[in-house]
This record gives structure tokens, sequence and C-alpha cells, in this order.
């Protein structure tokens, strides 16, 4: 059994923008509460929170690790999560299930691209949040400015709870405006600290930042306002109730400082997260859909109700199987035990119980109401299901994940992997679902898709480190169509006499465009006999054997009317196969006097970009033959809606990257299809046949 109940959990995500610190911070957690005995480094490759070979390489998160400390009596559930955007929706999925969020903000850097959307996330969700102000100890870092550069991009309502004691290389320590001390921390990493007297140099600042927390804090609750207007001063004991309620209520959010790296400034946060964030009883329960409304509803998370958990992430390992992880929204769960998956309807039988620690797993006998633990080699069990009792029918509502944005084709190193490949692609994609693939009918090429260039390399190097499988990424052809403009009337006749029976048909086919979308649409208006009811199935036949080959230019045609208005046969020499010649012939050269053109796929783009490269990215659109729709300032940063040819944004991740050093992001879907101009049809078409010829 648990040494805690649900009351003493705390589920916190650490988030933040690529690079300000949210593994360190995570780091100086588990040395802090003890669970590791030194203090890890992510540039020296031993974190025990980025633990994959890839995440090792490239010195980033990639995917959510979990861990946990006991910290005041409290037992913490630590969450790291990526903030890359390449990766940034695992942070998403840990979002829907956590109870509180420490938001890092770089010192130097300040609120960045990445940094705004976490926030958007964690504001819209309502999570009860702490910011912290991360690498006061280097050079240009500054806290006063930092807190303004929030104030100005965040939608936050920041009150300060520390000020910092020194800056860039003597940096030192904080100065705590709850308890009024100084905190003064060794900077060998080891977290030990001394408290002290405020230094008189900071005595007014404190002063001033002080009376500002009051303020906010007696405003959390009516009764403390009544007190502080009365009293102008509230007790330690007032301060510290109003401080719980205005986090839990998000009525405010408090601000820390510290260095990670250096350990400096983390106890007091670790504090706060086990004294005053709440648990998951002091939460809304995740939405949950009942099965006989359809409806969305709430549960209540209640430790004595049914068992019912949630699935939000899975990790695929060939050799240990599928781990499966969830949080318990109510009740308990024992090891050795059956659930029921209501999403598969599906009864899954568990073995032990686990709780993640890094890449280890600890065994454990039970799980209380809102604990997030593992669980192995389940059968059915996937990502978003919900595992209950099986009375218990409602379904949590499932996570939604963002359009992946890049696109390849995906070819094997070595022939006859192609089965290989799916299977494993297959097994990656339970553990991250922004990975799509799919087979293209039309260009016959594995299409695999993700956030960015980054994400799909890290695709890659799972697939050969996990499933021994080496792929090749390449440009995926753009699937073209072919539609006519004009309307023709031809005749497709086929004889051929060579000896015994011969071969006849003979028709007649009126040509037209149909509205775009439409697709193909045949009529049979054959009158009088002139051709057998048996083989107009067959004309048809031969006419959309033509279309699905191409005439132009080997590309499908689409948004035809094709009328069979007359024709002959013979008695003898006409047959199915004589008839699906001619439908086809006809087809093909009726086509050709219709004028043909060539349509291309036109993908919606919303591109998010910092103002000063607005002017550079519209300019880049202009010249890939995009038309801006609209723009929507966000903070800093410029949205732009825009339509632009797929043969154009094949590339186009390289580019925002570059003109935007990194800043920018965009999601893209199709849109329509429209005509392709003719000095770029011609071009297509020509290569098309150079194509065809040295096939």
């Amino acid at each position: 059994m648990n040494s805690y109940e649900t009351k003493d959990i705390r589920n916190i995500a650490i988030t933040a923008h690529c690079g300000a610190g949210k593994t360190s911070l995570g780091e100086a957690f588990l040395f802090n509460g003890k669970v590791s005995d030194r203090l890890c480094r992510v540039d020296e490759g031993n974190s025990v929170l980025d633990y994959e070979p890839e995440e090792i390489k490239r010195k980033t998160t990639i995917s959510s690790s979990f861990h946990h400390i006991k910290w005041n009596k409290k037992e913490i559930n630590i969450i790291d999560t990526p903030g890359d955007t390449n990766f940034i929706s695992d942070t998403f999925s840990s979002l829907t299930i956590v109870d509180g969020a420490i938001l890092l903000v770089d010192a130097v850097a300040g609120v960045e691209i990445q940094t705004g959307m976490i926030w958007e996330a964690i504001s819209e969700k309502k999570i009860p949040a702490l910011l912290f102000v991360n690498k006061m100890d280097r050079e240009r870092a500054d806290f006063l400015n930092a807190i303004k550069n929030i104030e100005e991009n965040l939608d936050v309502k920041p009150v300060v709870l520390q000020i910092p004691i020194g800056k860039e290389d003597d940096f030192k320590g904080v100065i705590d405006l709850i308890s009024q001390k100084a905190l003064l921390f060794s900077i060998d990493g080891s977290g030990s600290v001394t408290p002290a007297g405020i230094p008189d140099d900071l005595k007014d600042q404190a002063s001033e930042y002080r009376e500002k927390l009051v303020e906010a804090v007696a405003e959390s609750e009516d009764e403390l306002i009544e007190k502080y207007l009365e009293a102008g001063e509230l007790s330690d004991d007032e301060i510290n109730k109003g401080l719980r309620s205005g986090i839990l209520n998000n009525t405010f959010t408090p601000v820390f400082c510290g260095s990670a790296l250096l350990n400096i400034g983390i106890q007091p946060v670790l504090d706060l997260i086990a004294d005053y964030f709440p648990s998951p009883q002091d939460r809304p329960s995740l939405a949950s859909i009942n099965p006989e409304t359809g409806e969305e509803e709430k549960l209540k998370i209640d430790p004595a109700a049914p068992f019912s958990g949630f699935v939000f992430k899975t990790i695929a390992d060939p050799y240990t199987g599928k781990l499966t992880i969830f949080k318990i929204c109510s009740g308990k769960l024992d090891s050795d035990s059956t659930i029921f998956n209501v999403t598969r309807n599906a009864k899954e039988k568990i073995g032990q119980l686990l709780k993640i620690e890094g890449k280890i797993q600890k065994p454990i006998n039970q799980g209380v109401t809102g604990d997030i633990l593992a669980l192995a080699k389940l059968k059915e069990t996937t990502t978003n299901d919900t595992l209950a009792e099986e009375k218990n029918a409602s379904s949590f509502k499932a996570i939604e994940y963002p359009t992946p944005a890049l696109f390849y084709a995906i070819e094997p190193k070595s022939k006859g992997d192609e089965d290989k490949i799916t299977a494993s692609l297959t097994r990656l994609q339970e553990e991250d679902p922004t990975i799509q693939i799919n087979r293209d009918p039309q260009t016959r090429e594995f299409i695999i898709s993700g956030m960015g260039q980054i994400h799909l390399e890290v695709v890659l190097e799972k697939l050969k480190r996990k499933f021994g499988v080496e792929v090749e990424l390449k440009t995926p052809k753009v699937p073209y169509k072919e539609t006519i403009k004009g309307k023709t009337r031809v005749q497709g006749k086929y004889k051929r006499q060579s000896g015994g029976r011969g071969q006849y048909g003979d028709t007649w086919l009126e040509i037209e465009p149909v509205p775009h979308g439409q697709g193909f649409e045949f009529v049979n208006k054959i009158v009088g006999g002139v051709i057998p009811k048996n083989f107009i199935p067959s004309v048809e036949k031969g006419i959309v054997d033509a279309m699905n080959e191409g005439i132009l230019a080997g590309y499908p045609v689409v948004d035809v009317k094709v009328s069979l208005v007359d024709g002959s046969y013979h008695a003898v020499d006409s047959s199915d196969m004589a008839f699906k010649i001619a439908g086809s012939m006809g087809f093909k050269k009726g086509f050709v006097e219709a004028k043909p053109i060539l349509l291309e796929p036109i993908m919606k783009m919303e591109i998010t970009v910092p103002d000063e490269c607005q002017g550079d990215i519209i300019g880049d659109l202009n010249s890939r033959r995009g038309k801006v729709l609209g723009m929507d300032p966000k903070n800093k940063n410029q949205v732009i809606q825009t339509l632009v040819p797929m043969a154009e944004i094949l590339d186009y991740d390289h580019t925002l990257k570059s003109v935007t050093s990194g800043r920018g992001t965009f999601t893209m879907v199709l849109d329509t299809y429209e005509e392709v101009p003719a000095f770029l049809s011609e071009k297509i078409i020509a290569a098309s046949k150079t194509e065809k010829e040295e096939q």
C-alpha cells in the first residue's frame, strides 16, 4: 500500500521554451529531494530525465519524462516536458492530466515563442502555475526586465514572491517576501542556504514588492480584502491563506527566480508546490463523454469511487514491450487485477503497477486517485484510452493533436523492408500520435508526416535504434490532377480483324466539365439498342481506366461528365473488351480536344512569426505564388493566414527556420485544387514525359 493519499499528491509539469532550463530545474528537484546523489547536467549527458540516446545527442528534451520526490510530506510527481516546437504536442498531452505547472522564463531572453504557446495552453486549461525566472547567474540577466517582459507578452497577473540578491556572476540568493528574510545560497550546487537579514540596498525594493504581494493576496478573498482595507496589513497566516486561495483560483501567478544549474532558489519553489499547490482533489476532473447521451460531463474525483483512469502517453520498446502511462482519475487500482478498456470494449489483465523514475520503473502494489503510474505489455490499450471498472462506462475525452506540418516520401534502404517499415512506424506512432503514415494512392509513395525536420530526423533515428530499419527521406511527389475546361463530342472506335473472330466496338461520347469536387459522372443516353446494355458498363470501365492513368502527364482526371450518346456494334465481333477499348480511346481523344488543364493542391497555412520577420515572410510567400488572406497580431508575433501551392512549400520548414532564426511555426492543411499556370504546366507535362521515356 502507498504511504501517501490523494490529498498529498502534487502533479507538476515543468514547461518552457526550448533551452530555458526545464530539465536542469527537474534535476535540481531530484537532487534536493535526495532522489539523485549529484546535481546531474544535460550538457554532461548524465541527466536522469533526458535519458534517450536522441536526447543525449541533441542535449534537449524530446519526450516527456517522469519522476517523483517527497517534499514536506507531499508526493510530488514531476513531468519534464519538451519545449522544442517539433515535440511540443507531448507537452500539451502532459498538461491534460497535471494539477499544476511551472513555466520557466529565461532571465536573458525573456518570453519566447514557445513560452507564449505553452502559457496559452496552461491558461486555457486553468492550471494553477508559477513562473520561474531562470538563469539569473548569466550575463545580461535582468529580473525586473523579465517581469516587464512577462507582463507585456503573457496574459497573466504576476505576483513577485522573491527578488534576487545580486545579478549575473554576483547572483547569490533571493529575498523571500513572505518571511521577509534573505536566503543566501552556496554557489557549489549543494543547495545549502543561510537565512539572513535583508541587505540595506534592497530594503526599499523588498518593501515595494511586499506591498504588491499583500495587495494581491488580499484581493483573493472578500474576508481578506476587508481586513486589509481596515488594518492596512495581513498576518503571515492570512497571507498564506490568501496565497493558496489565489493560486488555486488562478487569481494571480506567483513569480520566483533562481539558477537551476547552480541550485539557487530551488527549495522555496518546492516549498510552494508542496504547501500551496492543488492536490488532484482540488482540481476539476477530466472531461468525459456519457455513453448514453454523448454529452460531455465531469466525473467526481473521489478515492472511494469506482476506478477510472486515462492513458495519456505510450512508450514503445522492442525489448521490454509497450509501457502504458496513465493517471488514476478516481478510485484505486491494485497490481495483478483485471480492468476494462472502455474505448476498446475489451478486458485487460494487468500485472505489476509501476511508478516511473526516469528510465526505470519501480513496482508498487496499489495506486490511488490522482497518481501517475505505468503498466507494461497491455495488449489492447493505447494513448487516449479510458480504463475503468466494467460497470463504469463513461470515457474520457481524447487529446487532440496538432496537424503535422512537414511531409516526406519514405523508402527502405534495404529491399523487402516495406512491411517492416509499416509495422515499426505503427509502434512509434503509439508513443507519438503526431507521426502520420499513409500510402498515397495516386503517387503510390509511403508518406510520413511530422511536426518539423528535427522531429522526423528523430523518428528515423528511433526507427534504426529500436527496430533495425534504415530508411531514406525523399521529397514527395506533388499529387497533381487533370481536368478540362471545354466541351467536345468525339468518336471512339475500335476495330480489329486478324483471322477468325474480330473485335468491334463503336462509341460516341460527349465530354464536359463539372463543378470542382463533383468527381466523375457517367450518363447512358443510348436509345434504340444501338449498343447492347451488357456492353455499357465496359464503356464506362474503359473511361475510368483512362482517367486513372491520366492523359496530359499521367495524373488522375477529375471533375468530368461523360455521356455515351451513340455508337454501333457487330453481332459477332463485339465484346466487352472491344467496347472497353473503344471507350478509353474516345475519352483520351476527346480529353485533348476539351481544353485540358492541370490542377495543383493548394494548402491553407497559418504561420506565426516575430513582428520583425513579417515583411520577409510575406515577401517569401509572394515569391511562392502565395495569397495572404490576413494577419493578426499575437503578443509580439504576427499570425499570417495564407494559401500557397503545395509544390512551392515542400521545403518551407527549412526556410521558415532560416528567416526567423528558429522562432517561427506553421501548420497547414489541404484547402482546394486550382489550375496550374500555363508556363508551369508545360514544364510539369514535359518532365512527366521524360520520366516515362526513362522508365
